[in-house]
């Protein structure tokens, strides 16, 4: 098998035998020089000539083979941000790109487990008097809570996939709910002025937290890798404060003031920071145990709707993970959440998405600075909402444009317009493998949309009006869904 260069750099390994089985006939392919480099931006190995026409799963096996690993490991591969989906060449063709010069490729570790896409609703719950104002899963995938406009939240058991408890006591509507990382507690928010504290178990009200002079728009727990008993949330209200509560006490611990208009959504960080948006324009960071505020974060130009952290999905998940592994002491669960939190920050800070009605996505480090790393353009709407990916890599947002964009996350770098909706979109869901997003919208339709092609993958109607929230559950098995017509409905693959 001889080479079509005789000039080997000393430093330069010739990838060719690992990725192609010597043919008879000789081959004189043109090669690159290519540079592999981690997510984070290390080089790994050796620079490589590579053939131009490697393919991914080439690739693929080359880096399995570098980095050692003891089973083969699916990556995904970009050059320039560009996603390497067939060949290098190709790749290279699409940027514009000759074969001189190294190629950097980044090299992306993708998730072990696969979710299936859901394809069919699974049942079809009545229940609820009023409109599905807000659904959520359990950190463990195993119980769903809805809230609506009659004033109730719902407990279902995903394993029968029928009624828990009906939790009753709120005097209005109820606007948001939330898990404890831990699964143990549920939170409610309410058109009442009140938060509610509920027993999962029992679908008992544990407190009832009242002091806000407004009603709540949000809510966010402490992360389970701070607190172990997970005793603490955070709630934001139309009154312009955000208040740290105990939920074991049942009493404020601080009120966080700054904000001269409604706070819109509130995030509890993994660092110990709270972010509070509003339509103030703004979004406040604050110290969460000295309750004194640390940053202000300006640039919006209208009302900021909705923020998200890179971290939010492993935070709201706690210990949980694919494998099921569930830990009694608090200790351990706290230790296995900080482990996970790790695996997507990689030592580097936090970052934070904020969508608003003045049509663009800010990208911030709030931990580090009070400028935005970029902004997002594109959108011709209002943006109702920003989530990013399980794995911190990528975001999506859903705007009143109809609608739905994919951009990296870290850079801001624009990915992918996902269209097909025909009014609003309002909220945007990803599954726990970062592979998938299902998107609810005025137009009575759920869709799931596939990240690797950027295109429709199901459509799923079935909702006789708009669909105001929708989750997918951590454990992959269901989508619920929830919205004008009052009843909840569960998808599965």
């Amino acid at each position: 098998h001889t080479h079509t260069h005789t000039h080997k750099h000393k430093h330069t390994m010739d990838a060719e035998e690992t990725i192609q089985e010597g043919s008879d006939d000789e081959r004189d392919v043109e090669k690159v020089v290519a540079q592999f480099v981690s997510a984070e931006g290390d080089e790994t190995g050796p620079q490589v000539f590579l053939p131009v026409d490697a393919s991914a799963r080439d690739l693929e096996v080359l880096i399995n083979d570098m980095l050692s690993n003891d089973e083969a490991l699916p990556y995904s591969f970009q050059l320039d941000e560009e996603e390497i989906d067939t060949t290098l060449s190709h790749t290279l063709q699409k940027l514009s790109k000759g074969t001189e010069g190294v190629a950097c490729i980044t090299y992306i570790p993708l998730a072990v487990f696969r979710v299936r896409p859901i394809t069919r609703c699974s049942a079809t719950v009545p229940g609820h008097t009023e409109a599905v104002l807000s659904v959520q899963f359990s950190p463990d995938g195993e119980m769903l809570a809805s809230a609506s406009g009659d004033t109730t939240i719902r407990i279902w058991d995903m394993l029968t996939q029928t009624p828990k408890h009906t939790c009753k006591g709120h005097k209005n509507w109820v606007q948001c709910v939330a898990w404890s990382p831990d699964g143990k507690r549920l939170a409610s928010g309410s058109l009442d002025k009140d938060v509610r504290i509920w027993s999962p178990d029992t679908g008992q009200c544990l407190k009832t937290l009242g002091g806000h002079k407004k009603w709540i728009s949000s809510i966010a727990w402490e992360p389970q890798h701070l607190n172990a008993a997970c005793s603490r949330l955070a709630s934001a209200s139309k009154d312009g404060t955000v208040r740290i509560w105990n939920a074991i006490r049942g009493a404020v611990d601080k009120t966080l003031s700054g904000h001269s208009m409604a706070v819109t959504c509130v995030k509890w960080g993994g660092s110990g920071l709270i972010y509070s948006a509003s339509e103030d324009r703004t979004i406040l960071v604050f110290n969460a145990d000295r309750g004194t505020m640390v940053r202000k974060l300006a640039g919006h130009g209208h009302w900021v709707n909705i923020i998200a952290l890179n971290t939010d999905y492993v935070m709201r998940t706690g210990a949980f993970d694919h494998t099921g592994v569930r830990y009694d002491d608090p200790e351990q669960a706290k230790a296995k959440a900080l482990e996970r939190y790790e695996a997507v920050t990689k030592g580097k800070p936090e970052k934070l998405a904020s969508g608003s009605d003045d049509h663009t996505i800010f990208l911030w480090e709030p931990e580090t600075g009070r400028k935005p790393i970029t902004r997002l353009t594109g959108h011709q709407q209002p943006i109702n909402w920003v989530s990013y990916s399980p794995d911190g890599r990528l975001l999506a947002s859903a705007s009143f444009d109809q609608s739905l964009k994919l951009w990296n996350g870290i850079t801001g770098k624009f990915f992918a317009t996902l269209r097909g909706h025909v009014q609003r979109v309002y909220q945007v869901c990803w599954s726990s493998d970062s592979r998938l997003v299902v998107s609810g919208s005025q137009d009575s339709t759920l869709k799931v949309w596939d990240l690797k092609t950027g295109k429709l993958k199901v459509e799923l109607p079935g909702h006789a009006d708009e669909v105001y929230a929708v989750d997918w559950a951590p454990d992959g098995q269901h989508v619920a869904s929830g919205g004008k017509d009052r009843v909840l409905k569960l998808w599965k693959s």
